[in-house]
């Protein structure tokens, strides 16, 4: 259930430096880098809007790319990317070289199912401790998101890492313990059938 790959054109940047990358901006392109796989990190220059269509559409930190620069076709996957905190335009991509059987670590959201047959239809509430958990995957197998079923959780119910079926091939980064990625507790004000007693007077 993973986005689609997708292919970018890229140009190799001789130059790097703030001068050179303003100028690149200025020219519709950012400054970006594919590194690791034992390689020398590599300087290029995208499309700006086209990277920037691909960070709305989503699922762009999960999801491998195919660069071509000079002729030759890179797969990466991006990890991590800068915003311009006022245009909303990127600024910087730094890309992962990977192939197929590459293990990387990717943030994957966390989605929560069949919460009316929990005690969250009760009133209980759902507190989200994570919305993403971090997990070793196969680079070209990249879990969408992880999927938390509710059914039956009580009031009180923690809901742990453990219970989550992950894909084959995909593990926690954190290994060394059951960590909880949601609990449900009771609501704020109690549950209402709880209050037998009559109020106390004021």
């Amino acid at each position: 259930m993973s986005h689609a790959s997708y292919e970018l054109k890229a140009e190799a940047r001789e130059r790097v430096g703030k001068g050179s990358s303003r100028e690149l901006r200025r020219n519709g392109l950012i400054p970006a880098v594919i590194y690791g796989d034992k390689q020398a990190p590599l300087a290029i220059a995208l499309s700006t809007n086209e990277v920037t269509k691909r960070i709305h559409a989503g699922g762009f930190m999960t999801t491998v790319a195919t660069i071509e620069v000079d002729g030759q076709k890179i797969q990466v996957l991006p990890k991590d990317y800068q915003l311009d905190p006022v245009r909303d335009f990127t600024m910087h991509v730094d890309f992962l070289r990977v192939s197929g059987d590459t293990e990387v670590s990717v943030g994957v959201p966390v989605h929560f199912v069949n919460e009316d047959k929990s005690a969250v239809k009760l009133g209980g509430v759902l507190n989200i401790v994570r919305h993403e958990v971090e997990l070793y995957c196969p680079a070209n197998d990249i879990p969408e998101f992880i999927t938390v079923d509710l059914a039956g959780a009580k009031i009180g119910d923690s809901l742990h890492i453990s219970a989550v079926k992950l894909p084959k091939g995909v593990r926690p980064v954190i290994a060394d313990r059951d960590f909880t990625i949601a609990t449900i507790v009771a609501p704020a004000g109690g549950v209402e059938e709880a209050t037998e007693e009559a109020p106390a007077s004021e």
